[in-house]
């Protein structure tokens, strides 16, 4: 079962603070001695309020727009209802700017905003006036700190991605390489024997085909800049399908229970693949035994119409991450490489418990 999506949540989010700020202003609208004085003022007033704070269910698509219409609200509950604060909860909206837009947007309204607000002289006094500039300051402070925030959480990320791709291309680098000296021998014995033993020669060219077109899935798998040697042995060979069941072996060692399950898997595969999914497996067993503390894990291995599928599923729990927190490198490695694949990746906790990781890796055919 697939994790909410990311929209999804931010949504059940940005709702739950809409209902608040609405329920907030219906108390103080319908309190005695606060709201208007008249049934038909307090129901105007009410819609005013459903308009501003209905803006933030919307505010991520269109941030300036739905600003505004806050804004436009907010005067008219500044005129029925001042008591609610400086153009009703602005504040809130305008924190969701500078969330989301640079400061060369969100500091033009604050300004714009901040530009009547003398009017608080009128109504109130300078302790409305003095709260309201508070308000909005803290507001937009607010917003530009989570942008900030976001920002090197991204800046983080792209680094991160950019080292798994490194590594990544550097494995399918070795992997074609093997392809290419397989053509060249295979090249080599088809000279030596072309006139002599023809059916020989006629062998060694299906070997060629086959390793180019091979060499041609993995190639368009791999990224052209490769990072400088990290200690890693280069020369030594890439693991496969073939050393699943001595990777689980050695997991089972150190106290988790592996159970694998296959089906219409071959040696067949292209190298890249394998090795891709062997990483995959790798990674989810290695996060079932240092984050989630599980003792039992299910590794599903499946093979048909042109996609490699996988699932690891574990028993323990999900370590709880920060709102708003990025995925670990252990998943963003693991993504990286089906999409490099032309595959998906799903990964997250059960409603019933446990973690799973799902990775569909389609098997290319070179043409």
């Amino acid at each position: 079962m697939k994790c909410p999506s990311r929209s999804r949540i931010l949504l059940l989010i940005d709702s739950g603070i809409a209902a608040a700020i609405f329920g907030v202003a219906l108390t103080v609208a319908l309190a005695p001695g606060t709201g208007p004085g008249t049934t038909v003022g307090t129901a105007v007033v009410i819609g005013l309020a459903a308009v501003q704070a209905s803006c933030l269910l919307w505010i991520r698509r269109r941030p300036e727009y739905a600003l505004a219409v806050a804004a436009l609200a907010g005067i008219g509950l500044e005129a029925l209802c001042p008591q609610l604060g400086w153009l009703g909860f602005v504040t809130a909206p305008l924190a969701y700017v500078a969330r989301l837009r640079p400061p060369r947007v969100s500091l033009v309204a604050l300004g714009l905003l901040l530009a009547p607000t003398p009017w608080k002289l009128v109504t109130g006094g300078w302790r409305d006036l003095l709260l309201a500039v508070t308000a909005l300051g803290l507001g937009w402070a607010v917003g530009e700190l989570q942008r900030g925030h976001a920002q090197r959480r991204r800046d983080r990320q792209r680094q991160l991605l950019s080292r798994e791709r490194e590594r990544i291309s550097r494995e399918l680098h070795d992997v074609v390489a093997h392809h290419v000296a397989v053509i060249a021998v295979q090249a080599a014995a088809a000279e030596d024997v072309f006139d002599q033993r023809p059916e020989q020669a006629r062998a060694a060219l299906g070997s060629i085909n086959a390793a180019a077109r091979s060499a041609l899935t993995e190639l368009r798998s791999m990224l052209h800049a490769l990072a400088s040697d990290d200690g890693s042995d280069p020369d030594g060979p890439q693991p496969g399908l073939a050393q699943l069941d001595a990777l689980a072996d050695a997991v089972r060692a150190v106290g988790l229970q592996v159970t694998m399950s296959r089906g219409g898997v071959n040696d067949d595969l292209p190298g890249g693949v394998q090795l891709s999914a062997y990483r995959i497996v790798q990674e989810s067993l290695t996060n079932a035994l240092r984050h989630s503390h599980a003792t039992r894990a299910d590794v599903s291995v499946r093979y048909d119409d042109g996609v490699l599928r996988l699932a690891v599923v574990n028993d323990g729990t999900a370590r709880p991450r920060r709102a708003g927190a990025g995925e670990g490198r252990g998943i963003v490695g693991m993504r990286e490489r089906a999409r490099l694949l032309g595959g998906t990746l799903d990964a997250g906790p059960l409603p019933a418990g446990g973690f799973q990781v799902q990775a569909q890796l389609p098997v290319g055919v070179a043409p």
